[in-house]
């Protein structure tokens, strides 16, 4: 009987999927952002003194459907998520088809970096699904994350060609992709690709302490937050050329 490693549930979630949502934050990630709010998500085994749970798909369904009430009286569901929740296909796949059968709306949160197969097998089970795109521009995205972004961009264009809806989030990071210049290379690329709904998620500090308590370096460390009006011309570059765009999740 398979099993995945969940290094946290969130509960009561309204920022990822519509609703009331319970957060599923799979271990393991294949990117390295350098600006992650979860540096102990990346190994794909907890790092020294960090947990993670190794659940079958049976106590987690268990687990998730305590909270079904509110899924089902708030429009809400279960988001996966990470790390990043596609280095485990065939668990997900699993939980999907586990969580439909209880009527439960089942939305995933990846970066999109993982075989073509997988990544279309997963997109089309799920309610919905958004894909992070760190940067249009392949050098800048394997300086900010340690890979390319050419897979990533052609799961993108086959995910918005399917049925499954999608929204594009792109976590905006002071000095790397918060110029003029980069609002209308994400809004070319994005209106090449199909895209119609776009998430700018302003930079943060939520995980800032966790570098210190982990001692590991964090390359933004005492940065400066942003908050919404600091990402309002992005959004107004990326409105101009036709996309729909929400500011935060």
């Amino acid at each position: 009987m398979q099993k995945a490693l969940v290094f946290n549930l969130q509960k009561f979630s309204i920022h990822d999927g519509a609703g009331i949502r319970t957060d599923v934050f799979f271990q393991g990630c294949n990117l390295r952002c350098k600006w992650c709010a979860n540096p102990e998500s990346q190994p794909m085994e907890p790092l020294p003194g960090e947990s993670a749970k190794a659940y079958t798909v049976d106590e987690l369904v268990e687990e998730l459907l305590k909270d079904k009430p509110f899924y089902d009286e708030s429009g809400g569901g279960v988001t996966l998520t990470g790390g990043e929740a596609l280095l485990h296909p065939e668990f997900v796949l699993e939980l999907t088809q586990a969580l439909h059968r209880e009527g439960v709306h089942v939305a995933v949160e990846t970066a999109a970096c993982v075989s073509e197969d997988v990544f279309a097998r997963v997109l089309a089970a799920v309610d919905f699904a958004y894909i992070d795109l760190k940067h249009y521009d392949d050098t800048k995205h394997r300086e900010g994350t340690g890979v390319g972004n050419e897979l990533i961009l052609r799961n993108i264009a086959a995910a918005l060609k399917g049925k499954t809806p999608v929204v594009v989030r792109i976590p905006v990071i002071p000095g790397y992709n918060d110029s003029e210049a980069n609002f209308e290379g994400f809004a070319k690329t994005l209106t090449a690709l199909g895209a119609k709904d776009v998430q700018l998620l302003p930079f943060h500090q939520l995980g800032e302490s966790k570098y210190r308590r982990l001692n590991l370096d964090y390359a933004y460390d005492g940065t400066k937050q942003l908050h919404d009006g600091d990402v309002s011309a992005f959004a107004a570059a990326l409105t101009r050329a036709g996309l729909n765009v929400q500011i935060g999740g």
